[in-house]
């Protein structure tokens, strides 16, 4: 199961917007229920995210992984595992793993070794469903907490 993460776990910042501390994040509704049905079916849930903010200087590689880590405490605590985090700190065309490349998981797919014809990406964007496409993944795309 991969998951993007603003717009799928997390409100989406607005655009060109990023968010930059844990006071800025806002789980959406129903994805610790959505995560903890994933837990049981036995799937691994990795999110893969592109986090360009880094690259940019709005935030240091310590600050991403922070929130990550509240991110991870806040969903354990309401039953919700997160197996893996892969994240893109670059910024555009200067990488093979922002998306909508495929390096991102293909790294998660190395080291879970992972069936990507049996997976999942759940996204909110045109370019995680062309990741989806490019590695054989089914997609289904997520609008406010929602499938659409």
């Amino acid at each position: 199961m991969f998951l993007d993460r603003d717009g799928v776990i997390n409100e989406k910042p607005a655009p060109h917007e990023y968010i930059r501390s844990f006071d800025e994040f806002r789980l959406l509704p129903n994805i610790a229920d959505w995560i903890r049905l994933f837990n049981a079916l036995g799937y691994a849930v990795i999110v893969i995210t592109n986090q360009r903010g880094v690259a940019r200087g709005l935030m240091t590689e310590a600050a991403l992984a922070s929130i990550h880590s509240r991110m991870l405490e806040e969903l354990g605590a309401k039953g919700a595992r997160i197996d893996d985090i892969f994240y893109c700190p670059h910024e555009e065309n200067s990488c093979e793993c922002r998306k909508p490349k495929p390096g991102l998981v293909y790294a998660a797919r190395d080291k879970w070794d992972i069936d990507l014809a049996h997976s999942l990406l759940l996204g909110d964007s045109d370019s995680d469903g062309q990741l989806a496409a490019a590695c054989g993944v089914r997609f289904l795309r997520v609008l406010d907490g929602r499938l659409v």
